[in-house]
């Protein structure tokens, strides 16, 4: 197990949407890291918490629940007010403002635009190595003695990592960050302002604005910590949401 990245006492708990989806694995990750993760389905379960996440799942269902609950008003007005969040995969979609070909529920809060199931249909899951600022050997927190030195790895076949790629990871390399897609989402726009955390060959599939993070990969299913460490390093530094403040929601409009 990691030492915390975040002492678990005196600091706030980080809230994971737990509606539908892969819910539980964020918790375990989270609980990995020292930090405390509280379920929430209804905006209350918001109050002081440091940092939410939204997980996989299937994002229609999601989106309607958060909808049903209250909660995609209250979460919306949380991250104007600078509640950071991390949403994975269906997450990454509820935070896009723009999902081609939909107008489902969501939060509309990046600059981003999104594709659902882009790689094809659940069959055509794979797992591939990610480059990037997210993969490089600071994102990584300090890992028990036992685990034994960084190994520098091969880059992945067609990747120049010494620079004329912007996938450049500087050496030393860390071991490659797994990207796990499942039906994944594909980012097909954004705003000059996101910047680009991870990428998939060339192409975006972690990014980053302000305070909000979209991954279009599965973070909680591999046994790398690097992208809630990073989350987590983001919460630290945010004001955790206050409970009055969850009652500002339903002034808020949901962008159509």
């Amino acid at each position: 197990m990691c030492p915390p990245a975040v002492p678990p006492t005196g600091e706030a708990p980080l809230g994971v949407v737990a509606l539908q989806g892969g819910f539980h694995r964020h918790c375990e990750m989270i609980t990995r890291l020292g930090a405390t993760a509280r379920p929430v389905r209804q905006p209350r379960d918001l109050a002081g918490i440091g940092g939410l996440v939204i997980p996989g799942g299937e994002s229609t269902t999601i989106g309607m629940l958060m909808e049903r609950f209250g909660l995609i008003q209250a979460v919306r007005a949380a991250a104007l007010e600078g509640l950071p969040i991390l949403g994975t995969c269906a997450g990454a979609i509820l935070l896009a403002r723009t999902i081609e070909g939909s107008d489902q529920p969501r939060l509309g809060l990046m600059d981003i635009t999104l594709k659902r199931n882009a790689y094809g249909r659940q069959i055509e899951s794979f797992e591939a190595p990610l480059w990037g600022p997210l993969a490089e050997p600071g994102s990584l927190p300090d890992l028990p003695a036992e685990t034994g030195p960084l190994k520098k790895p091969d880059p992945p076949a067609g990747a120049n990592p010494r620079g004329e790629s912007p996938c450049d990871t500087s050496s030393p390399f860390a071991p490659p960050l797994t990207g796990v897609f499942i039906r994944a989402p594909r980012i097909t726009a954004r705003d000059e302002q996101v910047e680009v955390l991870a990428f998939l060959d060339n192409e975006a599939v972690a990014v980053r604005q302000g305070n909000l993070l979209a991954l279009t990969f599965h973070p909680e299913l591999t046994e790398d910590p690097r992208a809630h460490h990073h989350f987590l390093a983001i919460c630290r530094r945010a004001t955790p949401w206050e409970p009055d403040a969850v009652q500002t929601a339903r002034a808020v409009a949901v962008p159509g």
